[in-house]
């Protein structure tokens, strides 16, 4: 396993994993090409549908292979072959516990149709009945709580719904775009899977590494990380931000680490609710604190005003 740990090596994922001895993936997400015509470094995103579907079959039969009995597969795909893999999925005798919609802002924009604002998310598992799932670290207050002051809410929240609408896509004016790449996934987005369906020490792999997000989002929550691109220059970025990333022993915040600020900036795009009506609502508030030591899963005491000022700087950020 130590030549496939903390690692992003240049090359095609479906020869690379197939050098594996023996599974080692604990969790995969994958964000291959839609063939819808991208403009990547290397990769030609149109092929023929016919040599798309060979080529998706062989590259999830490759991560299937090096994926744990007890591991999870996250597949984001595009609408003209999200059917294709979820069959694909089924056929390779994994089980498809959600088809997630994720809804975003910042659509790509049509002139004769609908504009495209969605992508689809599978999430797949080996065993149905033996694979992880963190519903502590994902779930968040509900409206009786929120809003109802209901005795009957759950105090622990509610696990959110199959359609992800709080997560943007990452544009061009964005704090963490990396300019280097023309597709990148929200780290926020890649940290309720992180955090849903992996452990700390486990490894993540992501077969099409990219930008490096998945690298960066695992190495935040204290996991192992694998990645594979074809393109040199994606490697050589990726592998410069999670060396970054690495050096950055201290933040604005000395209260938080890293993964305890990406939390209270999760939680709070997640509960959607207005910056100043959360802050200057102390029930609010207090329910916000409460959340986030649940996925935080500790007994550690956390003050409620330094929150209000992650959230305060994180909220003025986005504008």
């Amino acid at each position: 396993m130590d030549g496939f740990t903390n690692k992003i090596i240049e090359g095609d994922c479906i020869d690379i994993l197939g050098k594996a001895k023996e599974p080692f993936a604990d969790l995969i997400f994958a964000d291959p090409p839609f063939n819808i015509g991208y403009k990547y470094d290397k990769y030609h995103d149109k092929k023929e549908k016919e040599h798309y579907i060979d080529w998706t079959k062989k590259w999830m039969t490759a991560c299937y292979n090096v994926l744990k009995p007890t591991g999870s597969f996250y597949i984001a795909i595009g609408d003209d072959y999200a059917a294709n893999i979820r069959i694909i999925g089924e056929e390779l005798g994994m089980f498809a516990r959600n088809w997630i919609i994720w809804h975003y802002t910042f659509g790509q924009q049509t002139k004769d149709k609908f504009a495209r604002a969605h992508t689809h998310i599978f999430y797949f598992v080996k065993d149905k009945k033996n694979f992880t799932f963190n519903d502590w670290a994902i779930r968040t207050p509900s409206d009786r709580q929120l809003i109802y002051n209901d005795k009957r809410a759950n105090s622990v929240g509610k696990n959110p719904d199959d359609v992800w609408n709080c997560y943007s896509r990452v544009c061009g004016t964005f704090k963490e775009r990396q300019g280097w790449h023309p597709c990148q996934m929200p780290e926020l987005l890649l940290a309720r899977i992180i955090a849903a369906s992996s452990n700390p020490g486990d490894c993540v792999l992501d077969p099409f590494i990219g930008s490096g997000t998945t690298a960066a989002v695992a190495v935040k929550y204290g996991r192992k990380f694998f990645g594979t691109d074809i393109s040199k220059t994606y490697v050589e970025n990726a592998t410069k931000r999670i060396q970054q990333l690495n050096k950055r022993s201290k933040n604005a915040y000395n209260a938080f680490n890293e993964m305890e600020l990406d939390e209270i900036k999760r939680l709070f795009v997640e509960m959607g609710i207005d910056k100043t009506r959360l802050i200057e609502n102390k029930k609010l508030l207090d329910i916000f604190t409460k959340q986030f030591s649940i996925r935080m899963n500790d007994s550690k005491t956390y003050d409620t005003e330094k929150i209000a000022l992650v959230i305060k700087d994180f909220a003025e950020s986005k504008k």
